[in-house]
């Protein structure tokens, strides 16, 4: 059911904007169904641009699904470039749809994923060019129910009044147990839209609840005079106390992965099929929110994804395969899938690339089974370079082993090294900051050592940001002025030409260390600031901190205390509704356990 006059005002304005492919739809392998045959309609809303939005595994993996159930039309909606949204607005046309140009209000779900906190005035706006209304409380029965998942579902707070339900955990079952259930509750009509939230979330489906659905309106924050939460009370007794996270109950070969994934119109940040070999992570950095929010481990056998990532090829034509997980070499048959995949593709001319890899004791050998799948780089991801302080996060690795495994690399014809670096993390000092430095012209001098030249090394230095469910949630984001010397600090000591020192965008890092940290009182910031013009602040062309910051100090709120403040292990946390596999007292005895380990590392120094 294609909304012809809307396409065909879009298609007058696209000659003005950039890009006009990522805005016309019709991409190979997507899904076009008729509106009047099916029982209910959804839109996957990715929260950025299309050319990372297409990139996203997850998106593909739900739109695949829940287009094979011929009861739901599944479509894709990205958040539109400045020039785009100008157009829309001046001609006075509905954000839409791209398989059949249908205006965001006129869907039954809006499905968004929450990647990344600074892409939270994005929803707004796609919210706000859709034509639904931006509060939950002023929606109706003729709107859209506006859920979100991701990662960022772990703190629901700060989006809490512009969202109607937050899923946490895997989409692959509740996304199609959520939109069965909001039709029938919609089909049989008689009561009011937030009763129907009410009855989605309190679940008696299957004799039982579904406790991983999280409804902020039946649910009122208490704070203590000293401005810190009390509690989280519930105004009504059958939503769950504890929001727990949806696991796959199936054996992960059952999960079908989306093997006519769609081809962009345009070239994406990652042009390419997407195979996720295992989901979770063996390992328990202390820094890591994946780690904790994916267990448990879940992996597919080989055979699975040969077949599929063959069945992805002949349906697309890509050159390239992407192995996909946490830390793709600590697969359990890592071995035996890159020697299958590298029969199978090699002949083909397709490379296979494998990211996410850790460094251990195999490294050392690993080059060598991966000779022939993609020799161009290697991404690997230290984090830190003194064993003082990988012992501090939980990231025991060796630079024997990482040395060796890049010697090796160099031999079979690797040239270029990408190294992942934290700053800040806590007890940081500056024999730390001159072990990245140290460590990355080591690699770059081992490549002048096997091939008579400097290999390129990049330094990419992340600002740290504690998150939601780590045992470092109590700890809070260094300074501007910290951060600043500390990227000052490691170019100075830089010497080689060869190593370049990429430090995040540190206005940005404290912008997310405010959304991930804060609670309902965080979000009049959010809002006020995509009204002053804030969005796609994920991008350094259109990010604004001057205006974020005025914000933040025109509406009082007190950055320090919500994102660098130090808070007790007994605090209640916006984020503690949440109930992550292993539990609240699970993160405190980890914490504790860093607190020690920084008073020896602190008596050492």
């Amino acid at each position: 059911m294609l909304n012809t006059k809307l396409r065909d005002a879009v298609l007058g304005v696209l000659p003005r904007v950039l890009k006009p492919g990522q805005y016309i739809g019709g991409e190979f392998n997507s899904v076009v169904k008729d509106h009047r045959q099916v029982r209910g309609t959804l839109c996957l809303s990715f929260a950025d641009a299309y050319e990372l939005g297409m990139s996203h595994h997850g998106l593909q993996v739900l739109y695949s699904i829940m287009n094979r159930d011929p009861q739901w039309a599944c479509e894709r909606v990205f958040t539109p470039w400045p020039d785009f949204v100008a157009q829309l607005k001046k001609h006075g046309l509905p954000l839409y749809s791209l398989e059949t140009f249908t205006p965001l209000s006129e869907f039954d779900v809006l499905g968004f994923s929450l990647q990344y906190e600074v892409c939270y005035t994005n929803i707004l706006g796609m919210l706000d060019l859709g034509g639904v209304p931006l509060m939950a409380d002023e929606r109706t029965l003729d709107d859209p129910l506006v859920i979100c998942g991701g990662p960022g579902a772990q703190n629901p707070e700060v989006l809490a009044p512009f969202v109607d339900v937050f899923i946490v955990g895997d989409g692959e079952e509740s996304l199609p147990w959520l939109m069965d259930k909001w039709m029938s509750l919609k089909e049989r009509g008689g009561q009011s839209r937030h009763d129907m939230i009410g009855e989605l979330v309190a679940s008696v489906a299957d004799g039982g609840w579904a406790p991983w659905a999280y409804a902020p309106a039946f649910y009122s924050p208490e704070y203590k005079a000293d401005g810190t939460l009390a509690r989280l009370a519930r105004t009504r007794s059958d939503v769950p106390a504890q929001i727990t996270a949806c696991t796959i109950r199936q054996d992960f070969d059952d999960i079908p992965l989306p093997t006519k994934p769609i081809v962009s119109n345009i070239a994406t940040t990652h042009d390419r099929i997407a195979i996720e070999i295992m989901r979770g992570c063996p390992w328990q950095c202390r820094f890591c929110q994946s780690t904790v929010i994916k267990r448990p481990l879940r992996v597919r056998s080989v055979d699975c994804i040969v077949n599929a990532a063959l069945e992805s090829y002949r349906n697309t034509g890509y050159n390239e395969i992407s192995l996909l997980s946490l830390s793709s070499s600590d697969y359990p048959h890592f071995e035996e899938l890159v020697t299958r995949m590298h029969e199978v593709f090699h002949p083909l001319g397709v490379n296979v690339s494998v990211p996410s890899l850790r460094v251990n004791h195999q490294w050392r050998s690993l080059p060598k089974l991966i000779k022939g799948i993609r020799t161009q780089g290697l991404t690997l991801a230290p984090e830190v370079a003194r064993d003082d302080m990988r012992d501090q996060i939980r990231k025991p690795i060796d630079n024997a082993d990482l040395f060796e495994g890049c010697r090796e690399a160099f031999k079979l014809g690797f040239r270029r090294v990408k190294l992942y670096f934290l700053c800040g993390l806590p007890g940081e000092r500056p024999a730390d900051l001159d072990g990245i430095v140290d460590l990355s012209e080591q690699i770059s001098d081992i490549g002048r050592q096997v091939t008579g030249r400097h290999t390129d090394v990049v330094a990419s230095v992340s600002n740290f940001v504690p998150k939601p469910h780590t045992p470092y949630q109590w700890n809070g984001i260094q300074t501007r002025e910290y951060f600043r010397w500390a990227g000052d600090y490691m170019h100075r000591r830089k010497r080689l030409k060869s190593v370049k020192l990429k430090q995040h965008n540190i206005e940005r890092s404290l912008l997310e260390g405010l959304l991930t940290r804060g609670d309902r009182r965080t979000a009049p910031v959010l809002l006020e600031a995509y009204r002053r013009g804030a969005g796609l602040d994920a991008w350094d062309e259109c990010f604004k901190p001057g205006l974020w910051w005025k914000v933040v100090e025109d509406l009082g709120v007190d950055f320090a205390w919500y994102a660098q403040r130090q808070r007790p292990t007994d605090e209640v946390l916006p984020w503690d509704v949440i109930n992550v596999k292993k539990g609240r007292a699970y993160l405190e005895k980890e914490q504790a356990r860093s607190v020690v380990q920084l008073g020896v590392m602190a008596e050492a120094t």
